[in-house]
């Protein structure tokens, strides 16, 4: 996909992800299994332009916004949720210097980004104990650990996060994965989400220049009220990739019942696909997507009206999207986590052998979607609907 002229226009590059897509779906499932260090997929989401879709124009960026961003996201976990949420994590990740930083820093930073094509990855995890960031004159140093590296080995610079030791503020600054006292554990074996590289990381006095602590001028933090954007906005990449895996899902499924199914013999017809409740269910699991997506296309929208005025957002700007944002989360889960099941109940049991690759959909939903409970998520939206109450800005809110 190298040397191609870039896509103009959001229906273009979301023709582009779906190329990306096409080829990682010839070998998603044993890929899944090998689960290998995802280093060629990631060199093809370079090439085809992708990582640099948020990137600034002049720059060799795509210049495109947030709801193109969510799109080409799901569009490429359709094919394999691992590279999705890389993907997604990536542009959340190139985001964080414009969220937090100084406009001059975060223009420096997009601008590199784009130009040297940087891949993102992040060693920031709020339920460990915090890096202790300890100032050294003009520099600083990140000592600590953390759970959670998503992107680890295949990124090319990581954000790192940490708390000024002797206060409670928080300090972010990003750093090339090469940097000497960043150690990648490489332990992430879970059921799902297999190539996400989101093992361990130690930071063993990771050296940063006071410059690049984002959002800080002579050593001290600048606060807006769209720093507080972060969750938000990474929860909508997570129910883009959820979306993703589950409409993957059921166009794989469907592919199967067409080719492989059979009729139930009792059933009286001759085609799987003529079987009145294996039609119903393909009707009740794709309503139910359509549903989401649409829902999720609907808070994007209304998240990018903040993004295209940063110093306007406001406290109850921010808690009323969130709120929207926590609804459109608590539904794609439920509806990711159903298709991806119920699946099996219209391709049969045949469609369990492991060289299908079936059950990838379903291990690679429930082993992200517990990344925050989504009882609390409705919880968020039934204390706003009966007191009003909007979610104060946390980790997780």
């Amino acid at each position: 996909m190298e040397d191609r002229p870039a896509p103009k226009d959001t229906e273009g590059w979301l023709a582009r992800a779906a190329e990306v897509a096409a080829v990682l779906a010839t070998d998603a499932a044993a890929r899944d299994k090998a689960a290998a260090t995802p280093y060629a997929e990631v060199q093809l989401l370079k090439d085809a332009g992708l990582v640099t879709l948020l990137g600034p124009v002049e720059h060799g960026g795509a210049g495109q916004d947030w709801p193109t961003a969510y799109r080409v996201v799901r569009e490429v976990a359709k094919a394999d949720g691992s590279i999705g949420q890389l993907l997604g994590y990536h542009y959340l990740w190139n985001w964080a210097a414009r969220l937090v930083a100084t406009r001059e820093q975060w223009e420096h930073v997009e601008a590199e980004a784009a130009r040297n094509q940087w891949f993102f990855g992040g060693a920031v995890n709020p339920r460990d104990e915090d890096v202790v960031v300890k100032d050294e004159g003009d520099t600083l140093t990140f000592t600590g650990r953390k759970s959670f590296s998503t992107g680890s080995k295949v990124s090319d610079v990581t954000v790192l996060e940490g708390v000024l030791e002797g206060t409670d503020d928080h300090v972010f600054a990003i750093v090339p994965s090469d940097s000497e006292g960043l150690i990648f554990h490489d332990d992430w074996d879970n059921i799902g989400q297999r190539l996400t590289e989101s093992g361990g990381v130690t930071l063993d006095a990771v050296r940063v220049p006071w410059s690049a602590a984002a959002g800080y001028v002579d050593k001290r933090f600048r606060p807006r009220v769209y720093n507080t954007l972060n969750v938000p906005t990474i929860q909508l990449v997570f129910v883009s990739f959820y979306l993703g895996i589950a409409a993957g899902a059921l166009e794989t499924a469907a592919g199967y019942t067409r080719t492989k199914s059979r009729a139930w013999l009792h059933g009286g017809h001759e085609h799987a696909v003529d079987e009145p409740y294996v039609i119903d269910t393909y009707g009740d699991l794709t309503a139910k997507l359509w549903a989401a997506e649409a829902l999720a296309d609907a808070v994007a929208a209304e998240g990018q009206k903040l993004h295209d005025d940063p110093d306007a957002v406001t406290e109850r700007a921010r808690g009323e999207f969130e709120v929207r944002v926590a609804a459109v989360k608590a539904r794609a889960t439920d509806v990711a986590l159903e298709v991806t099941n119920r699946i099996f109940e219209v391709t049969g049991a045949r469609a369990t052998a492991s060289a299908e690759g079936l059950d990838r959909f379903w291990r690679n939903v429930r082993t992200h979607t517990l990344h925050d409970p989504v009882a609390y998520k409705r919880r968020e939206i039934g204390r706003h609907v009966l007191t009003g109450e909007l979610p104060q800005p946390t980790w997780y809110s």
